[in-house]
């Protein structure tokens, strides 16, 4: 009996990695189906977003094989992309836009008050949610920017949803990585085709539209998001469909 809560710890933070692309493994941890990937890099791996506080044990577990955490780069700064930051041990990296965030409120500092816009049974899940998922503040080593080349992935800067998001971008084998440039799963978990973040969530929602769009004209042909299902099969028009929607 003692055993049964170590086990749904083990369970929560879903410590198996999944290998998605080459190079490229996705560990995938509850609560809310947080993605975060793992880049093998010089002996080591780089870490892109850094998901729950809960998924602490369960990356270093996947990490310790490849070489272990060489470093964290954020894909954005909220409180379920930073969370295991601060667990892992590594520099942290992030997009200048990012590093307020990042090293204070987790997004709270331009979210609505008590998370006013979401429905009611939703916002109380999510105000729970966001003390589960936050590791707290994380201090950023160095930032980067459109451009920058990271483990073999281009950096591609796609505000909207946090001012300073990004994407990675890998031409060679046409794949993104790209955090909450859109949601693929609803405000319950379950899966949906992509589409917009929530707009309760957006720093700007129109800017937002607008990074679908530069995502979609990469024509990647795999683009995996910060929760849930990666997009393949006409991504572009899918992103599309995503930027034109509510």
């Amino acid at each position: 009996m003692p055993a049964q809560p170590a086990l749904a710890i083990r369970r929560l933070t879903a410590p198996d990695p999944k290998l998605i692309a080459d190079g490229v493994w996705l560990v995938q941890g509850q609560p809310g189906r947080c993605n975060v990937y793992l880049i093998e890099d010089e002996g080591a791996v780089t870490v892109f977003d850094a998901g729950s506080r809960t998924m602490v044990a369960s990356l270093s577990a996947a990490a310790a094989p490849l070489g272990g955490v060489r470093r964290v780069v954020l894909g954005h700064a909220h409180t379920d992309h930073r969370g295991a930051a601060p667990g892992l041990g590594a520099r942290v990296l992030c997009h200048a836009d990012e590093v307020v965030d990042a090293e204070g409120s987790g997004g709270f500092r331009y979210w609505p008050a008590t998370l006013a816009g979401l429905p009611w049974p939703q916002r109380i899940a999510h105000t729970v949610l966001h003390h589960v998922w936050d590791g707290g503040p994380v201090k950023i080593a160095a930032t980067v920017a459109e451009g920058d080349l990271i483990a073999g992935f281009q950096v591609v800067h796609l505000p909207g949803h946090a001012p300073g998001l990004i994407a990675l971008w890998r031409p060679d084998d046409r794949l993104a990585l790209v955090s909450d440039a859109f949601y693929a799963i609803d405000m319950w978990g379950r899966d949906c085709p992509p589409r917009l973040p929530e707009a309760t969530y957006n720093f700007d929602t129109g800017q937002a539209r607008a990074s679908l769009r530069k995502l979609a004209a990469l024509q990647p042909d795999a683009a995996w998001p910060g929760h849930g299902r990666g997009v393949v099969g006409e991504v572009a028009r899918q992103l599309h469909a995503a930027a034109d929607g509510a």
